[in-house]
């Protein structure tokens, strides 16, 4: 949708100057398409998800924001917040032009409280930057994703973000103890704190957490803390097939009773790119899939015996042979090859289509025919991985040099659309991290019933009677 068949007004000169009375003139862009080119889109390859702001506005405080809000309600503007941008699913793109938020300046990590193990942040923090600032006291925020040398915590908190080490520690949900928040008509509410248990009322906060920016505007988020794992030990089990791979998860887990931080997957496409981009040869050349384990803990002996029963399930199951990390070296380098995989693809063809599909673990060996049977039909590649311990695949479709890029736009559609069934008929859904924002809107309905979709749709008019707060974005086009 663009912003030609708009239901929202234009921002107009007059807004833009009671704006810039509000952040401050140096702290607006109107009127200046390239300066504001940055704010049009996030890391989705897709051009059709490019959408210009009409104005980029800056806030620093919650009480600017509520002002903006304010503004926007009495002349129907729609508002996007944005993060870093780093986002995979359109959701922070403004759809309808009007205003983009950005939280960029709200970076404060305002406190850290040891006594109550919690870290109270902007929504505008690096995510890495709030375990730089804990780990001296013996702490860490354990709910980040993979990208959190580049997004913002704020936008975690807006996707309900996973990543590699949600198997053992969760997504980000389970962290978030408290909120500050604009609501879409411009009240400022405070939602929980540091307390860890509450059950006075609906659990507003977790319905914001994953709620893509569409309910309110986060401005102050309270974290709870975890100690510091004191030993690690990385495991690369390279496997000649796919099911041998996926067949020895839950056995690490079942068998050997361990919870390891992360179990990631990658088929051999996604090794044998990796390993080329970064200019390597792949641990074994037969290999035909290969995981990545990682444990933690607060004892080394305990973790190294841990260890010890993973690599011998691993091999029990047929692993070609284990490479054992214990020291930060080797562990950089074992994580490297998965690190760089989506740039690695984005290298191979710009013109992708990086999918976030979820399964239940033990349905993951059925997937995989799946995807060989999409890729031949549709005549794309789909190389495959992710998280193996939380059922979490980046199934990415990737453009051939050779097909059409008029073939390949005709054709994603449909090949999304199965899927996405696919998925479905699996027990699985369309999004286990990355959102659904305006990328997947049009398939919400393959994975949620009807009444679902409308109950979410009253839960949103509730929050934002107007629909000014990111529009576009969730829900399928009326």
């Amino acid at each position: 949708m663009s912003i030609d068949n708009s239901p929202y007004r234009v921002v107009s000169h007059e807004l833009v100057d009671e704006l810039t009375s509000i952040v401050g003139q140096q702290h607006v862009i109107f009127d200046a398409p390239k300066r504001m080119q940055d704010y049009s889109h996030d890391e989705v390859a897709d051009p059709g998800y490019v959408f210009l702001p009409e104005v980029v506005v800056k806030p620093a405080t919650a009480a600017q924001i509520s002002a903006i809000m304010r503004l926007a309600n009495r002349d129907r503007v729609p508002v996007t917040p944005r993060g870093a941008g780093s986002g995979l699913s359109g959701g922070a793109v403004p759809v309808f032009g009007g205003v983009l938020l950005t939280l960029e300046r709200m970076n404060r990590i305002v406190e850290i409280d040891r006594g109550n193990m919690v870290v109270v942040v902007e929504p505008g923090v690096v995510t890495n930057a709030i375990n730089e600032a804990v780990r001296e006291y013996g702490l860490f925020y354990a709910g980040y994703p993979m990208s959190l040398e580049s997004c913002f915590i704020g936008g975690n908190v807006a996707e309900n973000a996973g990543g590699g080490r949600a198997i053992k520690y969760g997504v980000t949900g389970r962290y978030v103890l408290g909120l500050e928040a604009v609501l879409p008509t411009g009240e400022i509410v405070r939602l929980g704190g540091k307390r860890v248990k509450d059950v006075t009322g609906y659990d507003l906060i977790h319905l914001l957490v994953g709620s893509e920016g569409t309910l309110a505007i986060i401005t102050e988020i309270v974290l709870r803390l975890l100690p510091l794992p004191t030993a690690r030990v990385v495991l690369l089990v390279p496997f000649a097939n796919v099911s041998c791979a996926i067949a020895a998860v839950p056995r690490v887990m079942a068998e050997g009773r361990v919870m390891p931080a992360s179990v990631e997957f990658m088929d051999r496409l996604s090794v044998v790119t990796a390993y080329a981009h970064l200019g390597e040869n792949p641990p074994r050349p037969d290999v035909g899939a290969m995981l990545l384990i990682e444990l933690d803990g607060g004892d080394r002996q305990q973790v190294d015996l841990e260890a010890d029963r993973v690599v011998d399930i691993c091999l029990a199951a047929g692993a070609l042979d284990v490479y054992v990390g214990d020291t930060p070296n080797t562990e950089r380098r074992m994580w490297r090859p998965r690190q760089v995989l989506a740039e690695a693809f984005k290298v191979m063809s710009p013109v992708q289509s990086l999918e976030d599909v979820v399964v239940p673990l033990a349905r993951i060996p059925d997937l995989m025919p799946e995807l060989e049977r999409l890729s031949s039909e549709y005549g794309v590649l789909i190389p495959c991985y992710g998280h193996a311990g939380d059922g979490n695949l980046h199934a990415t479709a990737i453009k051939r040099p050779e097909t059409p890029l008029e073939v390949w736009q005709e054709t994603l559609p449909s090949l999304l659309t199965e899927l996405y069934q696919t998925v479905a008929r699996l027990g699985g859904t369309i999004s286990g991290e990355h959102g659904v924002g305006c990328k997947r809107a049009g398939y919400l309905s393959l994975v949620l019933d009807p009444t679902v979709i409308a109950l979410q749709r009253r839960i949103k008019a509730a929050f934002d009677p107007l629909g000014i707060l990111n529009p576009g974005k969730v829900f399928p086009p009326d």
